[in-house]
Parts: C-alpha cells; structure tokens; sequence
C-alpha cells in the first residue's frame, strides 16, 4: 500500500518536472525570438546581403544582438538593396 503511494508520488512528481521544463523551455524560445526581430539590419543601407560582408559599417556585429542598438543604422533607400527572393531587381 505505501510502495504505490509511493510509486504515484514519484510518477506526479516526474510528470510536474516534466510540464514545468517544456514550460521554460517554451518561454526562453519565444522570449530569444522576440530579440531576435529587433534587429534592424535588413532594412539599413549599409546591409548588402552578401554572406562573405553583410554590413559595410559593423561586419562582425551585423545580424546579431549586438546591432539591435546600432548608432549607424540608415533607413534603406537604394532599390538594388532592397532585393530579396522572389523579387525583381528594377535598378
């Protein structure tokens, strides 16, 4: 009788841990993405979307947190830079 008391305790208490780690799991996820869209990098005019160089000002800290407070961000203007998939290229 108290061995399955037991066993039930222990089997609720794995189960608990279990919700609470894909829980936080979960939060710290979507928490990470919301930082993530706060990059202004594709929409500044020093970004060339070339893998090899992707920001002319700041190459190491284009795309990463680091540039979500750049002091060097300029609105993109040039239509060459704005291209990406599925759109024309009308310069």
């Amino acid at each position: 009788m108290i061995a399955t008391i037991f066993l039930a305790f222990c089997a609720w208490t794995i189960t608990l841990l279990f919700i609470c780690s894909v829980w936080q799991t979960l939060s710290k996820g979507t928490n990470y993405v919301k930082m993530l869209h706060q990059i202004p990098c594709a929409g500044c005019e020093y970004f060339t979307n070339d893998y090899r160089l992707k920001c002319t000002v700041h190459p190491k800290k284009a795309c990463s947190p680091e540039a979500i407070c750049c002091v060097d961000f300029k609105v993109k203007t040039a239509c060459c830079n704005a291209t990406q998939k599925g759109q024309r290229k009308l310069c």
